[in-house]
């Protein structure tokens, strides 16, 4: 069976969605589909929500009202016949008089959880009614019905795999399965989410569960690019990455991949191709155990970061200093990406400052604290690259110049990662692209 993810973008217009249609139906393999909600959909519904919390009900009843304006318009240009248009009409209002009836209800986070799953249950609700007027055999499969978190917020794969298999059964003989991605139930039975970009876990959690063939991730660019398009003019796709290269390229920046979405296929060894929804043709990216090649692959950029230094005299030889400034981190759930020592200081980096404040009041404890806001990771990712120490002048010959704060090298030998003044991204990305790939 295969498993086949479409992004916000790729459901974003009727006519996308129309396409999405015929992409699934190109062969005769068993298949599920993963749908994201239409592109804007859960910005819009984010909105909604902190509006609520901050207690501006008319703010919010005006962006329900925009949202269920631009969906009234999305419907005649997704189904043609009258039945269809009725049975997607039933599907608009039960949504949206759901967000109507929570602006008499008090905001919670288990509302907000009901709000932001509105999205994946709009589309792929009005994708299946886009299926049945087209004649296309299938059956709606509730992602509420079998996806699961423990307590920890961590998936239940083992969990997910049982309940996901009597759904398969209770339908046995149905070529063709929609579902949503990144909505699930937690630990409590309540409405949940697997965070933003949750949409590929998702995919790849069910293809982990069933043990699929294979887990296509498709999106609006053919497959991973050796450096960001968006800031560097020349770029060329990726034919073939490892798994470990492809999970340290989600983690550090590469925004068509979610971070969290490797691990399931490559705990289970399932391929996965990223492949575009615009050029179905172009071959995309494949994902697999084995790296096609040594050397860098690819330059992948991460913003927001915080470096936070401490420094002690007191490090000097002090058993256990490490252990306890990592206690801190771990007390306010906040975790580290880059890490530097010497013998009278450590500095870090983290993506995540919303505990900064307590963080910085317990470090000092052990020592002089400082923190540098405004930074950016850029990694090198390649197959064994850390070991070619050509790669590594070649790197820094081309950067001269640039002021670099921080250097990780050898924890990965499919990373170097670089700490950059964020108004330098541009440029660093620039020079590598053409010192590493010459392009």
């Amino acid at each position: 069976m295969k498993i086949m993810k479409f992004g916000g973008t790729s459901v974003g217009k009727p006519q996308r969605m129309h396409e999405v249609a015929r992409l699934i139906t190109t062969d005769r393999e068993e298949k599920i589909v993963v749908l994201s909600a239409v592109s804007g959909t859960t910005n819009a519904l984010v909105a909604i929500s902190q509006q609520l919390a901050t207690g501006d009900r008319a703010e919010a009843r005006r962006l329900i009202d925009a949202l269920e304006e631009q969906y009234r318009a999305f419907v005649p240009e997704l189904v043609q016949t009258d039945a269809a248009r009725a049975k997607a009409g039933a599907i608009l209002d039960e949504h949206f008089d759901f967000l109507q009836i929570i602006l008499r209800i008090s905001w919670s986070e288990a509302l907000n959880k009901d709000i932001l799953a509105q999205g994946e249950l709009l589309s792929t609700k009005l994708f299946s009614t886009c299926l049945d007027e087209q004649g296309i055999r299938h059956a709606l499969l509730p992602a509420l019905d079998f996806m699961r978190i423990d307590a920890h917020e961590e998936p239940q794969v083992d969990v997910i795999r049982e309940l996901l298999s009597a759904q398969l059964r209770a339908h046995e003989g149905t070529p063709l399965f929609v579902t949503q991605g990144f909505i699930c139930r937690n630990a409590r039975g309540e409405v949940d989410n697997l965070k933003r970009g949750g949409s590929d876990y998702s995919a790849s959690l069910i293809a982990a569960a069933i043990r699929a063939d294979v887990c296509e991730i498709w999106t609006d660019i053919s497959g991973m690019h050796n450096n960001d398009p968006r800031v560097v003019d020349r770029t060329v796709p990726i034919e073939q990455l490892s798994f470990d290269e492809a999970a340290e390229l989600a983690y550090f920046g590469a925004k068509i991949l979610h971070p969290a979405s490797i691990w399931p296929a490559q705990q289970y060894n399932i391929p996965v191709r990223l492949l575009n929804t615009m050029e179905p043709a172009a071959a995309g990216t494949l994902i697999a155990q084995e790296a096609a090649a040594p050397g860098a692959k690819a330059i992948a950029a991460k913003d927001g970061i915080t470096a936070v230094n401490i420094k002690s005299s007191r490090m000097l030889l002090a058993y256990g200093f490490l252990r306890r400034v990592f206690e801190v981190f771990e007390k306010h759930r906040t975790s580290i990406d880059m890490i530097t020592t010497s013998e009278v200081a450590v500095s870090v980096t983290i993506d995540n400052a919303s505990a900064l404040a307590q963080i910085q009041d317990e470090l000092a404890a052990l020592g002089t604290v400082s923190v540098d806001g405004g930074q950016t990771i850029i990694s090198i990712v390649g197959h064994e690259i850390a070991s070619d120490a050509s790669l590594l002048h070649r790197i820094f010959q081309c950067l001269e110049g640039v002021e670099i704060r921080m250097v990780s090298y050898g924890g990965s030998l499919h990373n170097i990662s670089l700490l950059v003044a964020a108004d330098k991204k541009k440029e660093v990305l620039q020079r590598l692209n053409k010192g590493v790939f010459d392009l």
